[in-house]
This record gives structure tokens, sequence and C-alpha cells, in this order.
């Protein structure tokens, strides 16, 4: 009775939330976490947890497809899971690479123009998984309209490791001057895939950290972080509304922090010293309160303290 009742105002409280969003993540991360606890909960085995979560997964798609989002990746299976018992990596290797397989082949995917690439260490993964992310890259290559990466034998520490040794390797074949690094040489010794740095990352489950997921895409990008209690398999178009809905809050504090910044060089030292700053504020001032957007500096090039107008 109580879960009829509930339904009805789930979906009531989710088309609120839908039409209260204005600002959408290009680049949603997902620890999908809770997997096995899930199926413990329904006294099945980890493997019929790792099922439900897929079945997640796939909806996950269509939800960033209607709010267009362009990009997702998915942290599918991390360095640490090959600790896991041998029996459940057995099956979860044969799960991906069937799942793998079915959505390079699935219409949906092909009308929405998913791109599925896998990112991580994939020299550790068995044949099977190796071949079905070959399949999956060959069928959906040519599209670019929502990036779906995997993340498969992927750890966050290991693949800055590798992309120091990478970088190392240039410079000792002087390909590369020390001098000369910068992030976008780390940038592009990175794993192929991310094509973006993350805005948000959704971890379900109830932990509250990141575990190794994109420390280079999303420290560097201050993401914003979400975590929620329900397990993956349990994870609701309405959790997914609350976390780009925190992506959101993060945005207008991270604006209004920039031009509040921007204006304290700019009354310090004048409009006309610090150029960076005073573009900054011009980009950011409408974060401003309203008083303090009417008593910002004037700028004595253009003789009032107006924004320049956008580029076109």
């Amino acid at each position: 009775m109580l879960a009829r009742l509930r339904r009805p105002a789930t979906r009531v409280y989710e088309r609120v939330l839908e039409a209260e969003v204005s600002e959408i993540p290009s680049h949603v991360a997902v620890i999908m976490d809770g997997n096995r606890r899930y199926a413990d909960q329904q006294g099945a085995d980890p493997t019929d947890g790792h099922r439900a979560g897929a079945e997640t997964t796939e909806t996950l798609l269509e939800w960033c497809d209607e709010l267009g989002i362009e990009e997702v990746t998915l942290y599918t299976f991390s360095t640490e899971n090959f600790e896991r018992p041998r029996a459940e990596r057995e099956e979860l290797f044969d799960l991906i690479a069937a799942k793998l397989r079915e959505f390079a082949d699935a219409d949906r995917v092909h009308e929405s123009e998913v791109r599925i690439r896998a990112i991580g260490n994939l020299d550790r993964l068995p044949e099977r998984v190796r071949e079905a992310v070959d399949y999956a890259d060959r069928r959906t290559g040519a599209y670019d309209r929502l990036h779906l990466n995997v993340a498969l034998a992927y750890g966050g520490r290991r693949e800055l490791l590798d992309a120091t040794r990478a970088i190392a390797r240039r410079v000792e074949r002087n390909d590369l001057d020390p001098t000369d690094i910068d992030s976008t040489t780390v940038d592009d010794a990175l794993y192929d895939g991310p094509t973006r740095d993350v805005d948000l990352i959704v971890r379900t489950g109830g932990d509250e950290r990141t575990s190794n997921f994109l420390p280079w895409q999303a420290n560097g990008n201050e993401a914003a972080v979400y975590f929620t209690a329900p397990y993956w398999p349990e994870f609701r178009k309405v959790d997914f509304l609350r976390g780009i809905r925190t992506y959101e809050h993060r945005e207008e504090t991270w604006r209004h922090t920039r031009a509040r910044r921007a204006l304290a060089v700019v009354r310090a030292f004048g409009p006309g010293e610090c150029p960076e700053a005073t573009r900054a504020l011009d980009r950011f001032r409408e974060a401003l309160p309203g008083r303090e957007r009417e008593s910002l500096p004037v700028d004595p090039e253009r003789g009032d303290g107006s924004p320049e107008p956008p580029a076109d």
C-alpha cells in the first residue's frame, strides 16, 4: 500500500526536479557501488546484483540522452576488483563482455549515436573482454553525440603513473624538453577515452569517497561530487536529478567565488592594471549580489562598469 502511494509521489517529485534543472553537466562520472550488497540483501548471488546493476546502467544512458549530457564515464571494474574471488571475477568478465557486445548492437545506441570506448590497463583483461571492447569500438567509432567511457582494470594512480612514465620516455629520447611539460602534456599522456574534464561524480551505495577515480580529470576541474545511499540497482532518475542539482549549486558557488576574487583584485589595483581579473569580473559579474554589481569599479578605457559585449 505504502509503496503504491510512493510511486506517484516520486514521479511528481521527479518532474519538479527536472523542471528546476537549468544547467546540465557535460561529463558525468559514475561509481556504480552496491551491486553485491544489493544481491546479499535480496538473498541472491553477487552476479545477480551485477546483472541488476547492468539494467540500471542502460537506464542511466537513456536519462543522459534525454537531458543532453555529452559524456559518461562508468567505473565498471577497478584494479582493486582483481582481488575478488576468481569465480565472481570470471562471471563479472562474462557479463561485461556480453553487455559491451549487446550495447554495441542495440538500436537505441545507434539511434542516439553513442560512442563506446574502454579506458584502463586493458592488457590485464581476459581476451574475451578485450575482444568485446574492440567490437564496441568498431561498431560505434563513427559516433560523437554521447561518449560512453567504460573504465575497466582502471585505477587513477596507475593512470597517472603510466602517463608519467610515457612523458619520461619522451624526455629520455629528447623528444620533449622538461621545461615544455605542462597540463596539456599530461592530458595527452593519459588513457584515450574522456574527451573533456569531469563536471560531476556520482557515487551510489552510501560510501563517501571517490576511490581513485579520474583524479586528474575531476580534481583539476574541481568537479562536484554527489554521494547517495541507494545501491546501484536501486538508483532512480530522482537520485540522478538530485546529483545534477548538486552540480548546479556547485557551479553557482564557483562563479560567485570567482567574481568576488576578481572584484577584490580589481578594487585593489584598478581595472586597467589587471586585465585578467577585469575579464573574469566581466564574465562572472552576474553572480554578484545586486549591490555589489552596482558598485563595480569603472574601467577608464570603457568609461563605465558594464561588462564587455560578448564575442560573436
